[in-house]
């Protein structure tokens, strides 16, 4: 599959042949479901004639029916971009195809999707991750050159480490939420899923910037990090040592290698500890869940979406509801709408919040000492559909991801070869808060010493 970088330097002609080559490819490959309009039968939906970039169902697209991976919105068109979308469009870049997620980005695998479940590119026994998990297959698949994921605690990372790519997700306000349906505001943020970590870059300069009708967005200059990629800068680096230890021995032998590449690049390694992190768990659904019973009350069949039985206004509330939302979600909306509970909201969210700052103040110590961090990404390298019925063991997949999620912080996933099965294993590396630049440059370290 060529590059993002390569398909830049395209002349008009060959992206228009290309363009028409890529659709007949990704209509040839319907079984990986990976696209919304595979799993539908319907055509892709494209929009614009510039580089084909497959976006997430829960990112808005003027004139495409946009879901968020649910019943409860079908039917629903978007009536303008989002941010993220007018930058692409500006640098060349087009729309192509509306990629499988879990129901509004609840989820680890994409099997909570209404329109079914994604297959894992490397094995269609087991499942892509979540809650981006189309996209990730998309690109691993060879059916996008890259594309855009949410993550909102490892839903871009996660699935990317699952399908053997590279996932970004950006400083918490580097890229604009404007136009993505909310799961945890507090939390959500949009980045590329791409081939390469050049191509991560690359994307990233697209789409990042200030946007005014974005309260969340950082009012500040984006400065280029692509054009500025240092795969020889030497930093120090920090393996979380008892997250290691705690990953499976596959996981773990991977992630020993990328530490010895990174050494060979010239890194200086050092070994620190966090805290248990069950305590990011706990705080994490607290805090996400909460916001999501907030967000997603808007979603009553009255304004947009499906409609249950209208005999009155309040059994028109229930039957919408209930018929239009998954299990995962009606599960957390009722997690969150408990935490926020008059007699309990001292007790869980405003203890969380306090959870929030302590897991910021863990991240910023080890930053006095080093420039990166180095982790797992996922306890286990991807699981077979079906085999974590439990939602809690579900929940534990997360287990390394959600913590940057509840500190803004930048992460990247890359990936750090195979496991005995023929799985890919994602290595993570985390920056500080603005520190692209820093981040990308060590990941561009750490895979061109790898050769992968």
């Amino acid at each position: 599959m060529i590059t993002l970088k390569e398909a830049l330097k395209l002349p008009k002609e060959e992206i228009e042949a290309f363009r028409t080559e890529f659709k007949a490819k990704n209509r040839s490959n319907k079984k990986l479901g990976a696209y919304v309009e595979q799993l539908t039968c319907k055509t892709i939906s494209e929009y614009g004639s510039g580089i084909p970039i497959a976006i997430k169902d829960n990112i808005q697209v003027n004139g495409w029916e946009v879901t968020s991976g649910s019943n409860i919105l079908q039917g629903y068109v978007a009536p303008y971009n989002a941010t993220v979308i007018d930058n692409m469009v500006r640098h060349g870049l087009s729309p192509f195809g509306r990629t499988n997620m879990d129901e509004f980005a609840m989820g680890s695998s994409t099997e909570s999707s209404f329109y079914g479940k994604t297959l894992n590119p490397h094995n269609p026994k087991c499942v892509p991750g979540g809650s981006s998990g189309g996209s990730a297959a998309a690109v691993a698949g060879g059916i996008a050159i890259a594309a855009l994921g949410s993550d909102t605690g490892g839903s871009i990372r996660q699935p990317a480490a699952f399908c053997g790519c590279v996932g970004l997700k950006p400083t918490y306000g580097k890229v604009s939420r404007y136009g993505l349906g909310a799961y945890s505001s507090s939390l959500d943020q949009i980045g590329p899923i791409t081939q390469n970590v050049e191509d991560a870059a690359i994307l990233y300069d697209i789409i990042a910037g200030h946007e005014p009708k974005d309260s969340t967005s950082a009012n500040m200059a984006h400065q280029s990090v692509a054009d500025k990629l240092n795969a020889n800068r030497k930093m120090t680096i920090a393996v979380i040592e008892n997250y290691l230890n705690e990953a499976s021995p596959e996981v773990r032998e991977r992630m020993m290698d990328g530490i010895r590449a990174l050494e060979k690049a010239g890194h200086k390694i050092i070994y620190r500890n966090f805290i248990n992190s069950k305590y990011d768990i706990a705080t994490y659904y607290v805090i996400a869940t909460a916001e999501a019973s907030a967000n997603l009350s808007r979603y009553d069949g009255v304004r947009y979406g499906n409609r249950g039985s209208n005999e009155n206004l309040k059994e028109m509330f229930i039957q919408s509801r209930s018929l239009g939302f998954g299990e995962e979600v009606k599960r957390r909306i009722l997690l969150g709408t408990f935490v926020l509970s008059s007699g309990y909201y001292d007790a869980y969210y405003i203890k969380a919040q306090k959870a929030r700052h302590f897991i910021k103040a863990q991240y910023e110590s080890i930053f006095k000492e080093a420039d990166l961090i180095f982790m797992p990404v996922t306890p286990t390298s991807a699981f077979e559909f079906g085999s974590k019925a439990d939602p809690l063991e579900m929940y534990l997949s997360d287990i390394y991801t959600i913590s940057l999620n509840l500190t803004g912080l930048p992460g990247i996933s890359v990936p750090l070869g195979m496991d005995s099965k023929g799985l890919p294993v994602g290595g993570q590396l985390i920056g500080q808060a603005y520190g692209e630049q820093a981040l990308l440059d060590g990941a561009l370290s750490l895979e061109r010493e790898l050769g992968l």
